[in-house]
Parts: C-alpha cells; structure tokens; sequence
C-alpha cells in the first residue's frame, strides 16, 4: 500500500480519537456544571442564607408547586391544631449520586412512583424530604428519603396517622393518657425523667415546695423534657383545715420555690387528700386535677402490684394515673409502665396537653378525667364541644388486650378501685412514712366540687 495513503488514513484515525476524546471532555464537563448547580442551588445558598441571618431560627417553610398554605386540623375531630410546618416542613432536596438515577430519569415535576414508593419532584429538579408538606391540599410526611410515609409517624412530641395513600388522617389519634407524680421531687424522680426523655413521654409532676427546695434541678429537667410541673402546697397540710390566707401561703411559697428552681410557677396545681373547694380554687388560681385511676402505690409499695393496677385498671383515652415519685417501687413500676404503654400504641401527655386535646379551656375548677362520656355528660368545666366526646369509644382502635377497660372493668365515675379518693398520702402526723389513716375519708365522687357551681 502507497505509504502516502497509510498516512493519510492514520491521520483520519487520530482525528476520530481526538474527536471522541473531547466529546467525552464535553460530557463530563457538563456533568460537573450540573452536580455544581445542584450543590449551589441545594445546599450552599441555604448555607448563605442561614449565615447571612436569613431563617436562622427555624428552617424555611416550603410549599409545593402548587403554592398552597393551609393549617391542618390534628387531634379529635373539632379539635383545631395547626401542624408546625415551620418546624417540621420538608426541605428540598437536589438530585445527585447514583442513589437518584431513577428519580433524574423521571425530571418531569408532579408525583412518581417507583419499587421503593412515591415521591414527589419539582420542576426545579428537587424533591422533598425529611418532614411534612402540603399538597393540593393534602399533607403528607416525607422520609429522609424522599419518599411518602404511611401509618403512624412521630413528629418531634407528636404522632400523625397517614393513610394507605400518604396523606393525613386527622380523625386518627392514639389513646391519651396522663400520668401523674405526688408528693416529689425525690431521690427517685431522675430515674423517671430518664424514662421519659427515652420514650418520648411527658407527665405531670404535683411537687411539694418543701421537696423543690431540696432538689431544685428537678423541675428544670422537668420543663426541658416537655413535662409539666404542678403544686402540691409546701408541706402536704389538709387545706380545708386552714384558712385561706393559709392556703394561698402554701401555694405561692412552692411557686417561689419553683420559680427559683426552674424559672416557672406551677401552672397546675393538686390539693392534698384530694380535699378542695371552690373557694380554694379561685384563691390559688390555678386549675386544679383529681384522678381517675388510683394505684395506691403508697399502700402498695410493691413494683409488680403497682404495674398491674395500671395495666389492669381503667385506660379509657383521657385517663389521668395517680402515682409517686417518692417511692422507689412506684418509680420502678413507671420505669416498666411507660415503654410498654407506648408499645400497646397509648400516648402519654401532660393533663394540660390532655385539656388541650379535648377541646377544653382550663378554669380555676377541679378535673377528675376527660373521658368522651363525661365531656358528653357536661362534667368537665370549660369543654367547648367539638371532640369525639359523644361516642363513648376513643377513635382508636386500642382494645382491653392493651389496658384498656373490659367488662370485667366496668367505668366508675372516679376510676378508683374503692367507694373513696384518697391521693395516695398520709395525713400531717404519717407523711413522711407514706402510710394512711383509714378513718379519713377525703374525697367521695358524689360530692366532688367542680368550682363551677355544680356538684
């Protein structure tokens, strides 16, 4: 072959090669301007805007492309909560890594579905992901990986139901319960505020202000972990036995107590023997709660018989559980009472959070529980209406397999296990030994004072 031709065709040769060699350049060069406009648009301009002052507080509400703001309605059906989407929003996500080639082959903007779920993708090329966002709409939850959520989803303190098809359900809502702690804090409430913060729990703490002043970094943890503290006088003293300047004296001394512990009054309160009155009320100025299971742990004294005066006893949604922080066996029946609880699908708030749930404005009066037939029946002062209270059953599907009552169990008025109340303390002469005199009867559910005029 004529050696000028051999050259020529090699030269052609080298020209292909240098050719496909700066289209592969080419390609990678834009891929490398696109990962670049992702990274910019995805995560350094919100980085910009964070340091630049702008959304420092919480991270910036994002809306779908349909633009739509709307407050959700969560909790018992009337019951008007709007979901904090300024916390709990999704953020937008760029489209990078190999972990996304499914969602880059599909750019165009609305929703899609692939083996792994639904998604939904912008026409900026971003999708959601981490926390809920409203569509058209609806709400839906959205995991860290972009894909909708469905049944139960926990946000921060807060459980939503989301349907088969992602969005929420705001007629769902577990079944609430409030525990409740005397007569602390002690050596033992640490342990239980363990518990709590592990689980996700909140209770009601009613601390004595001789006891605050003992362990004052009590009521701060208290605050911290989402729970709430209430009184219980200073000194356990039977109120209706002193007079009433005596009676503001116990309580605005705790408070002080309290205030110089954890910067916070209680906003709360439980009368000693459960012994109140409206007068008692109105000058203490607080709401005021009985109960509508007592355990008598301080009878008791026992873990197991304390553990199973609850899973036995009345769990009707809007329960409030009498217990004692003071006692080591009550606190190791919590310590078991709690994470099985919430196995068994219950939700345990604060007797504020139950309130608020239940629709129901607090007044200086006394609440027993919040049951839906005694929200029905007119029992509990300041209820607004609109929750599920004219059924007798939660909207939950919980059963008596998992605490609740059965037929065994039948309601009663004050959830005790006999004709009186007592708050599981002793008179002034035993307190300290958590012991009790039979012949004191403080609190019977015929003559239970409300405050409000009504027996």
């Amino acid at each position: 072959m004529d050696k000028r031709v051999l050259r020529e065709r090699m030269r052609k040769k080298q020209q292909q090669i240098r050719r496909r060699q700066m289209m592969k350049k080419g390609a990678y060069i834009v891929a490398i301007i696109l990962v670049f406009v992702f990274v910019i648009r995805g995560i350094i301009l919100p980085v910009i805007n964070r340091v630049g002052g702008k959304n420092t507080d919480k991270p910036a509400q994002v809306q779908a492309e349909t633009d739509t703001n709307a407050n959700t309605n969560t909790g018992d059906s009337g019951t008007e909560t709007q979901i904090e989407k300024d916390t709990n929003a999704a953020i937008r996500k760029p489209l990078k890594g190999a972990s996304d080639l499914t969602k880059a082959s599909q750019l165009t903007a609305g929703w899609h579905e692939d083996e792994n779920g639904k998604w939904y993708q912008n026409s900026d090329g971003t999708y959601y992901a981490g926390g809920l966002q409203e569509i058209d709409g609806s709400t839906y939850y959205f995991g860290d990986n972009g894909y909708t959520q469905t049944g139960w989803v926990s946000v921060g303190f807060d459980d939503y139901y989301f349907s088969d098809d992602g969005t929420y359900d705001p007629s769902q809502h577990k079944t609430r319960i409030a525990f409740t702690f005397d007569d602390g804090p002690g050596e033992y409430t640490d342990q239980l505020l363990d518990c709590l913060e592990q689980n996700n729990a909140h209770a009601t703490f009613f601390m004595l202000g001789q006891n605050v002043a003992q362990y004052p970094d009590a009521p701060k943890r208290m605050l911290e972990l989402g729970c709430e503290i209430g009184s219980h006088s200073w000194d356990h003293t039977q109120l209706t036995t002193i007079d009433i300047d005596a009676v503001a004296k116990q309580f605005s001394d705790t408070d002080n107590a309290l205030i110089q512990a954890c910067g916070q009054a209680a906003t709360v309160a439980r009368a000693p023997y459960g012994d109140g009155n409206s007068d008692i009320y109105n000058t203490v100025n607080k709401p005021f709660f009985m109960w509508s299971l007592d355990t008598e742990d301080w009878k008791l004294l026992d873990a197991d018989g304390d553990y199973n005066a609850v899973m036995n006893g009345d769990l009707t949604d809007g329960s409030i559980i009498l217990m004692h922080d003071i006692h080591e066996p009550s606190v190791q029946a919590a310590l078991r009472l709690i994470p099985d609880l919430i196995a068994k699908g219950y939700k345990l708030v604060t007797v504020s959070e139950m309130a608020e749930a239940k629709n129901v404005t607090l007044q200086n009066a006394c609440y027993v529980d919040f049951w839906p037939s005694t929200l029905s029946n007119g029992g509990v002062p300041g209820y607004n209406g609109g929750t599920d209270a004219d059924t007798a059953e939660s909207t939950d599907s919980t059963d008596s397999t998992d605490g609740s009552s059965s037929d065994e169990n039948p309601d009663v008025s004050d959830g005790s296990t006999d004709d009186s109340y007592d708050d599981g303390s002793s008179d002034d002469s035993s307190y300290d030994d958590g012991s009790y005199d039979d012949s004191y009867d403080d609190y019977s559910d015929d003559s239970v004072d409300y405050g409000d005029g009504s027996e």
